[in-house]
């Protein structure tokens, strides 16, 4: 997994990427991955339209959340939210094209749902991005952590 585009290993049970080829979906389930959400979209480079069947056929549960990288809503964070919830102590992978936009739900994940300090939630999104240079989504999340 360690070569799919941008890919962080964040915990034992929670990794994270940019899109995964066709042939990295099975390394995801061979890493023992039972649950997948993608963030991306159907414009997205490298969107495969057959990805949860695919992970379906690999016994990998899988959500597909597609997240307009121009404007992220409340909708898609709760969606988030709640399937990370549901699947809480499970071996989980979020992609989206690459990694933002799951490095940044994960992070609003850690402080809505785990507690985390801001600062360190976003640790992890640095490593490939600064959200402060994508105004529409430092605005996503300021508003998104005052509810």
């Amino acid at each position: 997994m360690k070569d799919i585009y941008n890919f962080l290993q964040l915990t034992e049970r929670l990794s994270s990427s940019g899109m995964p080829t066709p042939e990295q979906l099975r390394e995801i389930a061979e890493a023992g991955v039972t649950f997948v959400v993608n963030l991306a979209t159907p414009k997205s480079e490298g969107w495969m339209p057959d990805e949860g069947d695919v992970f379906k056929s690999l016994g990998v549960k899988y959500l597909s959340i597609p997240v307009d990288w121009g404007n992220p809503t409340a909708q898609d964070l709760a969606q988030f939210l709640e399937a990370m919830s549901a699947h809480e102590g499970q071996r989980v992978h979020v992609h989206c094209q690459a990694n933002f936009r799951a490095t940044a739900f994960i992070a609003l994940y850690r402080i809505l749902r785990l507690g985390w300090e801001k600062e360190r939630a976003f640790e992890d999104a640095r490593k490939i991005w600064k959200l402060e240079e994508y105004p529409v989504w430092e605005k996503f999340a300021e508003e998104s952590l005052k509810k």
